[in-house]
């Protein structure tokens, strides 16, 4: 016995009400046979179908097939049976609609695990009559041709048993004669044959008529002596053959398939994959412009020398107004002397004064700050010249009159030339040029360029009419000892102008390191910023990702169903749906980021922003897009897969 049932029960549920369509059947269909199921609409023969055809499992009862019991087994064990023992054809033809008949008929090997064999297919479709149609799809066939593909794809695996749902209900006269045909043919050779049909002359070519009604059988009528199935029929399927691993070919068969899914909804598609590309290109140019901050601040933060504390006098302050002069701390060039002398950790010591000045040049004029230091203010600062070289101690001590430049005064006065050796006038003093410092560029309150250094005491004599320093640049060995100069120098400047405790805020010790540890977290905060203003931007695409792939999943149920029902696992449908998704995501993200890059280029060379793009944000936003396509695509993905075969097939 090929089929065996025995006391089969199967009962729906509908909200509150429980329709019995099998009650207590009992058949055995011998190998070879050709049986005709009839009855009227609600008898149960659909039923019946679907349970033979292990698309639904009874509710009671015991069923077995080519001897083993289906009893337990798991949706994936019952899609290899269905694959390797059975072959379906729908009334509705359910072919791919945009897919090739090759293809379609192709379909059931891709799940049995066997190599597609093309000669194969087109050898199918020559027997059906379509050897001229393989690569039309089906709305370029008749109703007669798709229902001949759909016979072909159920003799692809050679199965032992094909089940005929309906097979000629929606075909002509002419149409389902030929149909009818081929099917009796195929029984001829030996293939078991199960029809469900309610028309008496289609059933006639069957060979044993089995009526239904109410889900008991009323009657089983053998109208024709059995035939033995030849000796070239198919061997029995028996066990369900092991799973085969994933092979590239299914990865390619899914990339191809996705690929066609994809292209039959462009808008919608390309609306999915617009929110990741905005995502990503987002990630791309908000890290480019955090990388470049970081890196404009990192420059800011090394022209302000490192391991520097900076002594300034101070002025107490009463409800808005200060006090009276003595109550200011004046700097002396001693107390620049004493520091250098007495705190062991300091490296380097340079006294400033500073004010505005006028500078003239041929026809040109500027105002730019002017700075009298020391030739230690070259380390201290990293100001070392890109051209020229900085003043001497022996210029300072000479008041030699000369000078190191800004480039904003290079650019405001000579245009942009190399000044060196050139002469100018400061507050109608002439000074030559010996130097151009380096780029140091703006701050929030000034513009670092726009100075003009020139010796300590030259500035002071001759060009400010100083007797005190304005501040006291000090250079300390480490940045571990910071504190303890800091707290050697204030008691220093206390002791040597006896400053009692209620003056000794008349002065103030700058701790750059502090300067910079707060510039630097704060660069950190806008870059994480920035960052998850970026990450919200994907992660805005990823739910438009799953959104797509939800309506897919509606929009193609009954294909799913279909795949079930020639043998596809659960993880065949979830991995078509996942790479469905992977293809939306990684195509959005490719397409961000150029336009990424685009942004960030634009964002450097229109408006000035510092701007880098690096290797890691890029490979940070493939990645990010990719597990956007994976995370997001996992729940429309896993529902798929989840579906009943038969329910999804009924779905309309």
């Amino acid at each position: 016995m090929m089929i065996q049932l025995t006391d089969v029960h199967k009962t729906y549920r509908m909200d509150q009400i429980q329709v019995h369509a099998l009650r207590g059947v009992s058949l055995t269909i011998e190998p070879g046979e050709f049986v005709a199921i009839m009855g009227p609409s609600g008898s149960g023969k659909s039923t019946l179908m679907h349970l033979l055809g292990l698309l639904d499992v009874p509710d009671g009862g015991v069923y077995t097939l080519d001897g083993r019991s289906i009893a337990g087994a798991t949706a994936d064990e019952l899609a290899v049976l269905r694959s390797r023992t059975i072959g379906f054809v729908f009334q509705q033809f359910n072919l791919l609609p945009r897919v090739t008949a090759l293809e379609n008929v192709a379909l059931p090997m891709l799940y049995a695990g066997e190599q597609t064999a093309n000669g194969r297919v087109t050898s199918l479709l020559e027997d059906v009559g379509l050897g001229k149609r393989l690569h039309h799809r089906p709305n370029q066939l008749s109703g007669g041709q798709q229902q001949r593909v759909a016979i072909a794809r159920a003799l692809v695996n050679e199965p032992r048993l094909i089940l005929a749902d309906e097979p000629t209900g929606n075909l002509d006269s002419a149409s389902s004669e030929e149909i009818m045909a081929i099917l009796t043919g195929l029984n001829a050779r030996g293939i078991t044959l199960v029809l469900v049909t309610h028309e008496t002359d289609i059933a006639r070519h069957a060979r044993r008529i089995i009526r239904m009604r109410d889900g008991v059988i009323q009657s089983d009528e053998r109208t024709q002596p059995l035939v033995a199935a030849s000796a070239s029929a198919p061997a029995p399927a028996g066990a369900p053959a092991p799973t085969t691993p994933w092979q590239w070919r299914e990865v390619v068969s899914h990339i191809r398939q996705a690929h066609r899914t994809l292209l039959a909804n462009p808008v919608r598609t390309g609306l999915s994959t617009l929110g990741v590309l905005i995502g990503v290109a987002a990630v791309i140019s908000m890290l480019a412009l955090g990388t470049g901050a970081r890196q404009s601040i990192e420059a800011q933060l090394a022209s302000m020398g490192s391991n520097l504390l900076v002594v300034r006098p101070g002025s107490r302050q009463v409800r808005g107004v200060a006090l009276e002069t003595g109550a200011v701390t004046r700097l002396t060039l001693d107390d620049a002397e004493a520091i250098a002398s007495s705190v062991p950790s300091v490296v380097r010591v340079a006294p400033s004064v500073a004010g505005r000045g006028q500078v003239a040049y041929a026809s040109k004029n500027w105002s730019p700050q002017l700075v009298g230091t020391t030739s230690a203010y070259e380390q201290i600062r990293a100001a070392r010249p890109v051209a020229g070289r900085f003043f001497t101690p022996d210029e300072d001590r000479m008041r030699a009159r000369v000078a190191v430049v800004g480039l904003t005064v290079v650019r405001e006065l000579f245009g942009g030339a190399n000044p060196v050796g050139e002469s100018i006038r400061i507050n109608k003093v002439p000074f030559q040029i010996i130097g151009v410092l380096p780029e140091k560029g703006m701050t929030t309150w000034r513009d670092q360029d726009d100075v003009i250094v020139v010796p300590l005491s030259t500035a002071m004599r001759r060009l400010l009419g100083k007797e005190y320093v304005d501040s006291i640049d000090v250079e300390v060995a480490s940045s571990s000892e910071l504190e303890g100069a800091q707290e050697a120098i204030s008691q220093i400047i206390i002791r040597r102008h006896r400053l009692p405790p209620s003056r000794q805020e008349t002065f103030e010790i700058r701790n750059m390191a502090e300067a910079q540890a707060a510039m630097q977290e704060s660069s950190r905060t806008m870059s994480w910023l920035l960052a998850s203003i970026a990450a919200i931007s994907l992660l805005v695409g990823g739910i438009g990702v799953m959104n797509i792939m939800l309506v897919s999943v509606t929009e193609r149920t009954r294909e799913i169903g279909l795949r079930k029902a020639v043998g596809a696992r659960r993880a065949d449908i979830l991995s078509q749906f996942l790479i469905e998704a992977l293809l939306v995501s990684l195509g959005g993200g490719l397409a961000g980021i150029l336009i990424g890059c685009g942004i960030t280029l634009a964002m450097a060379h229109l408006a000035g922003w510092a701007a880098t793009i690096s290797l890691p944000a890029v490979v940070l936003a493939v990645g990010f897009s990719a597990a956007v396509g994976v995370i997001f695509g996992l729940w429309p993905a896993l529902q798929a897969a989840a579906l009943n075969p038969i329910d999804a097939l009924r779905y309309e």
